[in-house]
C-alpha cells in the first residue's frame, strides 16, 4: 500500500481521489513524463511501474537521484524537482496517480479519509527529510572509498545486517555517489583487497566493526 493511502480503503479511497481530483495516466518504457506534469505543484503515486529521478548539471552530466518502484511517492515543486534541472523517466511500464497539491492545502472537508490523507503526507515528509539528510552526508564526504563506506554503512544500518544488497547497478551506484564509474570499480576492488568487504555481484558483506 502506497504510504500516503495507509489506511484508506474502499470508499474512502474513492472519495478522497474524487475530492482530490487526481488523475490516473499510463507512460510506456523509456518516456520523460516531467514535461507530462502540466501543474509544476504536484505528488506522483506510482502505483505500478518503475521511474528514475535524474539531475543534471550544467556540464551536462547526469545524478540518478532516485530509482521508484511500485507505491512509491515523488513529486515537483514540493520536492525540489523542477523541469530545469530534472528529467523523470520511466524505467517500465508506469502507471502513475497524479494529485494537485493545491487540491490538499486548501482541504476544507474534515473527514476521516482527508484527515488521515494529511497524517500520512507529514510523516512521509519528515521521512523524505530523513532520506536526504542521510543522501547529503554521503556526498558531503571528500573520497570515494568515504563515500561507499558512508553508503554502506547506511544501508547496513537500515537492514541491520551486515549483508547487504545495491539496489542499483555500479553505474547507477556511481550516479547515486556522485563519483565515475570506473574510480569507484577500483575502490571497491581496492576495499575487497585488503579485508573490509567480500563482493559478489550485487551482493555486498561488511568485515569491518563501524556501522
Amino acid at each position: 500500500m502506497n504510504e500516503l493511502l495507509y489506511n484508506i480503503t474502499g470508499r474512502n479511497l474513492e472519495k478522497l481521489m474524487l475530492y482530490l481530483e487526481a488523475n490516473s495516466l499510463f507512460f510506456k518504457k523509456n518516456t520523460a513524463i516531467l514535461s507530462n506534469l502540466l501543474d509544476e505543484n504536484v505528488i506522483c503515486l506510482l502505483i505500478s511501474g518503475k521511474v528514475q529521478i535524474i539531475k543534471n548539471d550544467f556540464n551536462g552530466n547526469q545524478v540518478i537521484m532516485e530509482i521508484l518502484e511500485k507505491n512509491a511517492i515523488f513529486g515537483t515543486t514540493i520536492f525540489g524537482i523542477n523541469n530545469s534541472d530534472y528529467e523523470i523517466k520511466t524505467l517500465e511500464d508506469s502507471k502513475i496517480v497524479i494529485i494537485d497539491f493545491n487540491n490538499i492545502i486548501s482541504n476544507t472537508a474534515n473527514t476521516v479519509y482527508t484527515d488521515q490523507f494529511l497524517k500520512n503526507l507529514l510523516k512521509f515528509t519528515a521521512h523524505k527529510i530523513k532520506e536526504n539528510n542521510e543522501r547529503i552526508e554521503i556526498l558531503t564526504c571528500k573520497t570515494i572509498r568515504n563515500k561507499l563506506l558512508a553508503y554502506f554503512k547506511q544501508m547496513a544500518k537500515s537492514s541491520n545486517s551486515r549483508v547487504i544488497y545495491l539496489p542499483y547497478s555500479l553505474t547507477r551506484l556511481a550516479d547515486y555517489l556522485a563519483v565515475d564509474r570506473s574510480a569507484m570499480s577500483r575502490e571497491l576492488k581496492n576495499l575487497k583487497d585488503e579485508g573490509f568487504i567480500e563482493i559478489k555481484d550485487k551482493k555486498i558483506k561488511l568485515k569491518y566493526n563501524d556501522y
